[in-house]
């Protein structure tokens, strides 16, 4: 690429790890200029992404370097984009109705993704996620000018995961898969505006899309069991690093729906939860878990949709759906995810994460402006239908 002066992006934790090594060796060995920022936050804010961007500013980079998981990428992607637009207010390019949802008309630098955890496919997609603080919840920016111009996909670098961590990441990937396959058809969601510049980065269920998501869930149903349990499972944790890739090349372009639009202010209005197997040192409700703790309800409560769809996941998931008639495809899906969920031990749903039945007006709340994706939910839903989904999905078991 003919780089002179790189930004390397990663997080304090895997700055002491192989995978950032190797990167800084090979910069050195190849007599490559690089600046590394080791500040991103797991589960970036507007302020940590701010930050990042006033350094990618200073630094007059012409190539940039992320290592790490999604919070790592998506920082280093919003660098590059505010950097290559140096006159823009934050809020431009944030998604309606939170931002003013601009389009990118300058070029970006180019951006080389290196996951290290298997779960937000971020290397594939043009989204790129933070807490808005003020509204505790989560929104983001997206736009296909984002997308990584490479991704390097190492599933050594996934060793180093702790358990919990590739159970959160592989929840992601389940949900990015299962919310792809039953999100609105391509030629049934709107606005569909004549210039490609305005239509949005999720366009809706697709037969391209539908073939990721469906390989997505084969492998997850076959190795994601094996990849938490076992560290040292080679062979599980390279197939749930493919997996990623594979689901975000399908939602990257179908989208997702109520279980991500859901979790922004899950994540968001977190109080005193810290999960396990994340070195931070603040309250966190990790993506993957914001998003999981939801799925039952959401897809027995989408299910009277496309209910062929929801039985076929379920079936990709492990389900006998020989005999299963149409109207039970709701709860067939549903509970084959409970099931997963039990035997992966997670919370008990949202109460078990410090949350009762007085949060979710504020829930709610922080649901409604997450309408880049949940205008995609195959089912109509009004603000009562969201306070039920989230009193439903208080306990699991």
């Amino acid at each position: 690429m003919g780089a002179r002066s790189v930004c390397l992006m990663t997080d304090m934790t895997l700055s002491q790890l192989p995978p950032v090594t190797a990167v800084v060796d090979s910069l050195t060995k190849h007599g490559v200029t690089y600046m590394i920022y080791e500040d991103v936050r797991v589960e970036p804010t507007d302020r940590s992404f701010k930050a990042a961007i006033e350094f990618a500013k200073k630094g007059d980079f012409d190539v940039y370097v992320a290592v790490g998981g999604g919070s790592v990428i998506d920082t280093c992607k919003a660098a590059n984009l505010y950097a290559s637009h140096p006159e823009a207010e934050f809020l431009d390019f944030v998604n309606a109705p939170i931002g003013k949802g601009k389009p990118i008309t300058a070029a970006l630098k180019p951006l080389i993704a290196v996951p290290t955890t298997a779960g937000t496919g971020s290397e594939t997609t043009g989204v790129a996620i933070f807490d808005f603080e003020d509204m505790k919840a989560k929104t983001g920016i997206a736009n296909r000018a984002l997308k990584p111009t490479l991704g390097i996909v190492d599933p050594l670098h996934t060793l180093h995961m702790p358990s919990r961590v590739a159970a959160n990441s592989g929840f992601d990937v389940l949900c990015h898969a299962l919310e792809s396959f039953t999100a609105l058809p391509y030629n049934q969601r709107s606005p569909c505006p004549l210039n490609p510049i305005h239509r949005p980065a999720y366009q809706g269920s697709n037969p391209i899309s539908d073939v990721w998501a469906k390989h997505a869930l084969r492998i997850v149903a076959k190795y994601l069991k094996r990849a938490v349990c076992d560290a040292g499972d080679v062979k599980a944790r390279s197939s749930m690093h493919l997996a990623s890739v594979f689901a975000g090349i399908g939602f990257g372009n179908a989208g997702v729906h109520l279980c991500h639009g859901m979790s922004y202010p899950i994540a968001g209005n977190v109080k005193t939860h810290k999960a396990k197997g994340y070195c931070v040192d603040h309250p966190i409700v990790p993506h993957g878990l914001s998003v999981v703790l939801t799925s039952p309800a959401v897809f027995s409560f989408t299910a009277n949709m496309c209910p062929e769809r929801h039985l076929e996941a379920a079936e990709i998931l492990g389900a006998d759906v020989s005999k299963v008639k149409k109207a039970d495809a709701g709860s067939v899906l549903s509970d084959t995810l409970r099931s997963l969920l039990y035997d992966l031990d997670v919370e008990d749903g949202l109460s078990a994460i410090g949350y009762s039945s007085k949060d979710i007006p504020a829930l709610v709340k922080g649901t409604i402006p997450q309408e880049r994706v949940t205008k995609l939910s195959p089912r109509a839903h009004t603000e009562e239908d969201l306070s039920a989904l989230f009193e439903a999905s208080m306990k699991l078991y």
